[in-house]
């Protein structure tokens, strides 16, 4: 017999007394749209962090970048442009720019991410590294 008072296997006569189940799924449903929700914003999620670690990436690669490119001044613009290219792209970007100001170099490095699908951006650093200026010499009195 089931709860009903139905013998199982057979349905109910038509006009029976027996109620109808008040649950119709609205729980079903309502988990399915917390789920969804919880999904998006982990999507947004990595996409933020996608963004913020092409960030980091350039940002290192244009700071090494400048420096390298800074200890070779002296030898010529090529070559502490192309050590400068040599460090970007060791750190997983693409110099987009070098310029030597006297012994001082400034170098602009792009980090390409796609955070979302067909989302595609560039996240893009600018660093300066030279000589200390103002600072007293070895030996020198201040």
């Amino acid at each position: 017999m089931s709860r009903a008072g139905v013998p199982a296997g057979r349905h109910p006569p038509t006009g029976s007394a027996v109620e109808p189940s008040p649950d119709r799924g609205g729980a079903t449903v309502l988990l399915l749209a917390v789920g969804m929700v919880f999904v998006l914003v982990g999507v947004f999620g990595a996409a933020i962090g996608a963004a913020r670690v092409a960030r980091h990436q350039a940002r290192v690669g244009a700071d090494f970048g400048a420096l390298a490119a800074a200890g070779q001044v002296l030898r010529g613009t090529e070559v502490a442009c192309a050590t400068a290219g040599e460090f970007a792209q060791a750190n997983g970007g693409r110099l987009t720019g070098c310029r030597v100001d006297g012994l001082d170099v400034v170098v602009t490095v792009e980090v390409a991410v796609t955070p979302l699908p067909g989302l595609r951006r560039a996240a893009t650093v600018t660093a300066r590294a030279g000589p200390v200026r103002g600072a007293p010499v070895r030996g020198e009195a201040r």
